[in-house]
């Protein structure tokens, strides 16, 4: 298997992911967030407008999502294959983010009972580069334009 088939396989499958943000001194900021894989680049994610990680968001777009292969037993988890994406998250305006809802209702149904209060929102992760560990000595980096071939 290809490294971009490999990042592939590792978004369609996820669905949660750490997401780093930059806290507003500057500082890193870690969560664990539910994931949704829209497209070969594109990862949704439904946040609480509330949250520190999207007030983080609104100031500075950039942001890094890592993803693990859960089926890894606990006692292996460093072997497991992952990847650390880096990108770009916006917020999506709730006329016009219907698609992306769905996409992410689809992944997590039982979000659907909050999904429409005020206070969340869609957000789309726009991947620029995804740095891929899928074994000991398998390390790549993948440009996003790579992962849409």
């Amino acid at each position: 298997m290809s490294a971009p088939q490999k990042v592939r396989q590792l978004l369609s499958e996820a669905s949660t992911a750490s997401l780093g943000t930059l806290h507003s001194n500057r500082l890193p900021f870690v969560t664990l967030v539910s994931v949704a894989w829209a497209e070969p680049a594109t990862i949704v994610m439904l946040l609480s407008d509330l949250a520190k990680h999207a007030k983080y968001l609104a100031a500075h777009r950039d942001a890094s999502l890592l993803i693990c292969d859960d089926t890894a037993l606990p006692e292996n988890r460093m072997s497991a294959a992952r990847v650390t994406l880096t990108g770009t998250v916006q917020r999506i305006q709730r006329n016009v983010d219907q698609a992306m809802r769905d996409v992410f209702l689809r992944r997590h149904p039982q979000a659907a009972m909050y999904a429409d209060f005020n206070d969340f929102s869609i957000y789309e992760f726009r991947t620029t580069e995804a740095h891929l560990v899928a074994g000991f000595g398998q390390i790549q980096t993948v440009v996003a334009a790579d992962l849409t071939r």
